[in-house]
């Protein structure tokens, strides 16, 4: 239960900053924002605020924030159309019903010659039965009633497109800026919190009933040799033993101005479908200020950097597909990590937001980074892509990403129960 209640929050955590990011910087360019949604399909929590709608849905797989241009639920006024309108204080139509009319017994019945709600913002037409045309001025937050729901109009300079490149750019852009900014704060608290982590091979905690109480390990020893390797560090540790899981390892140690002798066998764990090493000890901490001050900083580049090289292998052919996760696969190390401590989990939470960050990022059509590229294409060939033939690719990826999701699923499942 302690694993379930962690992996919402954290990826609740994870999706509400990115989306939120979206919808700050909409509201901030004028965009209408129709709708903040954290998960997809049916809605189980919503409420509407300030223009928009803000829901938690069913399935927990990602989020959206849908902006003004960009959906299709704004029903065409087309000639001959009967609709109802209601009218403002100051004569200004602030509601048009599409249907079930008799509901609005105030509402005047029109007939649709042509109606403007992009620009101009006036519906002309006719009373039925009547010659004489009328034109009404529609204001520019009416809403429109169907099924009695309502939906806010959306002026053309209220949508998406309507906006320069670069305020459309930063649109898409602040959610994976948010992932970065939010590692970035997690990274700060925990060097503040738990300190820096040494360079050098040096013992934290060590761990009950491990490999390494057993072999007499204690906190503050420093690792010299490892199976007769000069240990310079504490990757230069770790890569050691994982290397000899199950088999029995001599290790010299300097602890208190001595050196000394050890044997210790670590215990095989499986991780990314290999058997790896593991003895059941933390490394140090060190308690420097300015370490401290710059550890988001540099944690969220050594992070980016390296999940960028593994991406990089990924595309070049040196890691296999098989090697991803997907919900199943982080939920699984999330169980993991959440077993370690409070810590090691917001560590795992600020991995996953710049992991995030950086998939969206990716120039996938149906991401933020598919998207900025077809702003990048507008910006050089002087005129945006065509729409169809936007919706067109982005459909294309959308379909390919649940096609990986699926298979990423799978192996997943595979892994953990076959």
């Amino acid at each position: 239960m302690t694993t379930v209640i962690a992996f919402i929050l954290m990826f609740g955590l994870l999706v509400f900053v990115h989306e939120w990011g979206h919808l700050i910087f909409a509201k901030r360019a004028g965009m209408l924002a129709r709708e903040f949604a954290i998960g997809f399909g049916p809605k189980v929590f919503s409420f509407t605020k300030n223009e928009t709608l803000y829901t938690i849905r069913l399935i927990p797989a990602g989020g959206y924030v849908r902006v003004a241009g960009e959906d299709p639920e704004i029903i065409d006024l087309k000639p001959g159309h009967h609709i109802g309108l209601e009218f403002d204080e100051s004569g200004l139509v602030n509601k048009i019903v599409v249907n079930n009319k008799s509901r609005h017994p105030d509402a005047r019945i029109v007939e649709v010659e042509h109606a403007d709600l992009d620009h101009t913002l006036t519906i002309n037409g006719y009373e039925p039965g009547e010659e004489e045309k009328l034109s009404f001025n529609v204001h520019p937050e009416a809403m429109f009633v169907m099924d009695e729901k309502e939906t806010q109009i959306a002026p053309y300079d209220r949508q998406f497109a309507s906006k320069p490149k670069r305020k459309r750019a930063m649109q898409l852009f602040a959610g994976p800026m948010m992932n970065f900014v939010l590692a970035l704060i997690l990274f700060t608290i925990l060097g503040f919190v738990q300190g820096i982590p040494s360079d050098e091979a040096r013992f934290g905690e060590i761990q009950e009933n491990s490999p390494a109480s057993e072999a007499g390990f204690r906190a503050g020893d420093e690792v010299i040799q490892a199976e007769g390797q000069q240990v310079e560090s504490w990757e230069d540790f770790t890569g050691i033993v994982q290397e000899h899981p199950g088999e029995t390892m001599n290790v010299t140690l300097s602890r208190n101005g001595t050196t000394e002798e050890v044997e210790v066998t670590p215990r095989s764990v499986k991780a990314q479908e290999r058997e790896i090493g593991q003895v059941g000890v933390t490394r140090a901490f060190e308690d420097s200020f300015a370490k401290k001050a710059t550890f988001g900083f540099t944690q969220t580049y050594e992070w980016s950097t390296l999940i960028l090289t593994n991406l990089g292998k990924l595309i070049t052919g040196q890691f296999s597909i098989d090697m991803l996760s997907g919900p199943v696969g982080i939920y699984d190390a999330t169980d993991q990590v959440v077993q370690t401590g409070l810590t090691n989990f917001v560590m795992w939470t600020a991995v996953l937001s710049v992991n995030l960050g950086i998939v969206n990022l990716m120039p996938i059509p149906a991401l933020d980074g598919g998207r900025l590229l077809f702003i990048g294409v507008e910006l050089i060939r002087g005129k945006p892509v065509d729409p169809q033939k936007e919706g067109a690719i982005t459909f294309f990826g959308f379909a390919l990403l649940l096609l990986l999701m699926i298979v990423v699923t799978w192996n997943d499942i595979q892994r953990l129960f076959l």
